[in-house]
């Protein structure tokens, strides 16, 4: 299977403006993210997908390669369909560019299924801490026995009405595989509905029928969208 990650890297962010470039131990978060990917073993190739001059000229500095995309972009998911009509491959794999914890086991695990190739869509989630039972931050995850998506939310699920404590729940991570099929789909449908209520784009494929393949990892991560989330992460990666 010929994989390449995509990692959509949009320097103007609302809540933490310019976090891509920020410095978490000495380094950009996207350094991070990036040689995190590129040391996963099942990909031909990591692309960088920006819409900014000095994103692109950080990644020419480093070596990396970078593809510019358009800035009217409305979510990463659309960026890295349009570097996918350009760059061919079995399967693509989003990678968040604020992401810095991402390991290559989180791709290696998401392609696992997409050895399948009646898989379009997949996805890994992790034991959900107790710390983010109820946080809504943390997106919840419940699959079926053979590990297809049936939902995710914001809220807490599966909900323990015997107070038992034994309810098993799992934290979805935001990295995802697509064949280029359910990505052309994915950006050609409008907003759903409950994606729009939940704000969570994978929603989207569900409301069409499109199944999501979830596979485990014993890895968390911690995206970044605040100033805290970044303190928090340069705490665990200058960890000794």
């Amino acid at each position: 299977m010929h994989a390449i990650a995509i990692i959509p890297a949009r320097l103007a962010s609302t809540r933490l403006p310019r976090k891509i470039l920020r410095e978490i131990a000495g380094r950009p978060m996207l350094a991070h993210v990036v040689e995190a990917a590129r040391r996963c073993p099942q990909l031909a190739d990591v692309i960088v997908a920006t819409d900014s001059d000095e994103v692109l000229a950080v990644c020419k500095q480093n070596g990396w390669h970078a593809e510019m995309t358009s800035s009217a972009h409305r979510s990463g998911t659309d960026r890295v369909w349009e570097v996918a009509q350009r760059v061919a491959a079995d399967a693509y794999v989003n990678v968040q560019g604020d992401e810095p914890l991402a390991r290559p086991e989180h791709i290696s695990s998401l392609l696992t299924p997409m050895q399948d190739t009646r898989v379009l869509v997949s996805t890994v989630k992790t034991p959900c801490r107790a710390a983010d039972v109820n946080n809504p931050n943390a997106v919840k995850v419940v699959t079926d026995l053979v590990g297809r998506a049936l939902y995710f939310t914001r809220a807490t699920v599966p909900f323990d009405r015997d107070t038992t404590g034994t309810v098993a729940r799992y934290k979805h991570l935001g990295f995802y595989g697509y064949r280029r099929e359910a990505l052309e789909k994915f950006c050609q449908w409008p907003e759903s509905e409950l994606e729009r209520a939940e704000r969570l784009e994978q929603l989207r494929f569900l409301d069409h029928g499109i199944e999501i393949h979830v596979a485990e990892t014993p890895h968390d991560t911690v995206g970044v969208d605040t100033e805290e989330d970044l303190r928090r992460v340069t705490g665990i990666l200058l960890r000794p």
